[in-house]
């Protein structure tokens, strides 16, 4: 058994296992690890990856069961099952015909730092800087005008105002004619 804490795996499991006889020849081997060292806890970091996965995962899903309930409310004739089929996503946003933001998903706050309440009511130009360029905003403001779905990558800041490159998905939402836009929202490096 190697005696240094900084190098020991489980051991919690491995002294539990232990008699009281056996537990008092082991603990006095027992170094304290390193002042500053961490010891590897390998299962409590594939333990806490997939935490944040599951998490993530529950949080997508609450985001589309809110944007089902809106879409019922609104009538939108969009099948909605297959506006998130094999989407990969972060934020969810929602914008009116004046490009004015109507609900954002909790991903929105991760993402930009933004709360909800802050975003409502403003346009996503609200997350634009210098380094968001001319020529993808009027690809944007061009494309909406067709009401056909699209994707491009913008440069966006948060609100501690460092720059991201952010992948939107833009889709029309319709009763008899386009009422709103569903904003599919991710980082890409």
């Amino acid at each position: 058994m190697k005696k240094e804490m900084d190098q020991m795996m489980c051991l919690d499991i491995y002294l539990s296992s232990l008699t009281e006889e056996e537990n008092k020849k082991v603990a006095p081997r027992i170094k304290p690890a390193k002042k500053g060292a961490m010891a590897p806890l390998l299962s409590w970091d594939m333990h806490i990856n997939n935490f944040y996965n599951l998490s993530l995962q529950s949080k997508k899903e609450t985001a589309v069961r809110e944007f089902e309930k809106i879409a019922k409310k609104l009538h939108w004739k969009n099948d909605i099952s297959a506006l998130f089929e094999n989407q990969e996503f972060e934020a969810l946003v929602i914008t009116d015909l004046k490009k004015k933001i109507v609900w954002v998903s909790d991903g929105f706050s991760d993402m930009t730092g933004y709360s909800k309440k802050f975003a409502i009511n403003q346009t996503p130009a609200f997350l634009q800087g210098k380094e968001t360029t001319p020529a993808v905003k009027s690809n944007i403001n061009t494309k909406l005008k067709t009401n056909k779905p699209f994707t491009e990558i913008i440069t966006n800041y948060r609100k501690d105002k460092s720059p991201y490159k952010c992948e939107i998905k833009i889709i029309p939402l319709y009763t008899a004619e386009t009422t709103h836009y569903l904003a599919l929202e991710r980082q890409v490096v």
